[in-house]
């Protein structure tokens, strides 16, 4: 029986190079046609590998997908990768040792300040990780579905608009059966099935890198993320562009050409999970969140995919210490070169929400302009997130259930927001218990160490690397 490795094999990976090539502007269409000539499949819709092995292609899907990495890339000059020069797009910094964030100069938490300060950063934080879990948990349901058979599972418990947690009581058995729950997130997340945060990628990441900061430090380089991928980070447990690059880290192949080498995913939105910890840790200080965010976003992604990483940084490490949430996305914008697809992607979802206050007609309007992207891409899910937050106006339950309503990366985005509403929430008791309870302070997770762990002491070992100079 031939083994089916989702996510690497190259003739699985060249439709959605193909695809990545029209979205950046490269003339791939020559090379469409010889694979298409050949009888190569199409870009997999939801899955990582093709629904008809077709080994026989792989020595031709090598060679084209080569063929496309080297056709000139006319989006470059607006959509660079080098850190240099996407900071040649933004604003210039502020002057070192003063915060970019809106609550202006700031040290960080707890540093010269009194036991009481370092214990409301603590509450902060530890709210931070309750939200992520929470809105993470609200979306792994309905993760792959589309968008109208989740409105049609909430509709049918009596859910929509959303405000709590998915449920088959109540739904006909001919419409599950249509639109069938994830199938490894049912039996953990729907609401009569909840018994603590189940394992989820979007947990794993934050975890790594807390562990990232506590092995190197905050001048952690690239190459450092990549030894502690090797050290700790299960390959069966990487997805996308993370085990394409966890492939290539195999294969001998150095940062940052991981992010490249037959990496069709790199604009996804694998970096943009990994980067709520490098926001925590820089309170008040979004470029310097964005650099950190940069340095570990780069083993995996380019261009949009960095900068889906660098814009949740700056967002929550302005979200720390203000109440605004709309000011936070404004420094997350400040970051990424305005005139990228994800910026204005960003700047479209935010003028949506604020259009409207029907979110179901935001959402359809971002599906309508953007829905030619894989579901998975960082563009559209950075506009449902932007969306999201700012339908939300800093409310948790708003905020994690619109961006869960909003389709797409339904659990990514869930707990993206999640993070932010959280963060300004402030303190662990201002989350509706509806959506804390059910986590019974227990997190599951295949990163050594940290398996069965509590928010509570998730948010002590956080502040410490906050505080750390």
């Amino acid at each position: 029986m031939t083994l089916r490795l989702t996510w690497v094999q190259p003739e699985d990976l060249v439709g959605h190079e193909l695809r990545q090539a029209a979205e950046d502007g490269r003339d791939g269409r020559a090379l469409a046609a010889r694979w298409a000539a050949a009888g190569g499949p199409p870009a997999p819709r939801t899955a990582g590998a093709s629904e008809t092995p077709r080994p026989d292609l792989r020595p031709l899907a090598e060679e084209l997908l080569d063929a496309l990495a080297a056709l000139p890339a006319p989006l470059s000059a607006d959509e660079p990768t080098s850190l240099p020069a996407i900071r040649s797009l933004t604003p210039p910094e502020p002057a070192p040792g003063r915060a970019t964030g809106p609550a202006g100069p700031a040290e960080r938490p707890g540093a010269g300040r009194g036991v009481e300060e370092a214990a409301t950063a603590r509450d902060r934080l530890h709210a931070a990780w309750l939200g992520r879990a929470a809105g993470c948990l609200l979306g792994k349901p309905v993760e792959k579905l589309p968008l109208p058979a989740i409105r049609a599972l909430a509709r049918a418990a009596g859910n929509w608009p959303l405000t709590t947690w998915f449920t088959a009581r109540g739904v006909p058995p001919e419409l599950l059966a249509a639109h069938p729950w994830n199938r490894r997130s049912a039996a953990t997340s729907l609401a009569e099935n909840i018994d603590g945060m189940p394992e989820d990628d979007d947990l794993n990441y934050p975890l790594l890198d807390l562990l990232l900061l506590q092995r190197y430090g905050r001048d952690f380089t690239t190459a450092d993320v990549a030894r502690l991928w090797l050290d700790e980070l299960p390959a069966g447990r990487t997805f996308t562009a993370e085990r394409v690059a966890y492939r290539n880290l195999l294969d001998g192949v150095e940062p940052p050409l991981t992010a490249v080498r037959r990496n069709p995913f790199r604009e996804w939105i694998g970096a943009q999970i990994r980067a709520d910890v490098h926001g925590w840790t820089n309170p008040g200080d979004p470029a310097a969140a964005a650099a950190q965010a940069y340095r570990d976003a780069a083993l995996t992604h380019t261009a949009n995919g960095v900068y889906g990483a660098m814009f949740v940084a700056a967002t929550l490490a302005a979200a720390t210490g203000t109440a605004d949430v709309h000011r936070a996305l404004a420094a997350g914008l400040g970051v990424i070169p305005p005139r990228s697809r994800l910026a204005a992607a960003v700047r479209l979802g935010i003028a949506a929400a604020r259009a409207t206050s029907d979110f179901d007609a935001v959402v359809d309007r971002l599906h309508a302009e953007l829905g030619g992207y894989h579901w998975v891409h960082a563009v559209p899910n950075a506009a449902v997130l932007a969306a999201a937050l700012t339908h939300g106006d800093g409310d948790f339950s708003r905020s994690i259930c619109a961006a869960v309503s909003g389709g797409w990366d339904t659990d990514s985005n869930g707990a993206t927001a999640g993070s932010v509403a959280g963060l300004l929430a402030g303190h662990p008791d201002r989350l509706p218990e509806r959506w804390t309870t059910p986590l019974k302070n227990r997190l599951a997770t295949s990163i050594p160490s940290y398996d069965g762990i509590g928010f509570d002491t998730l948010a002590e070992l956080t502040h410490t690397e906050a505080v750390r100079p």
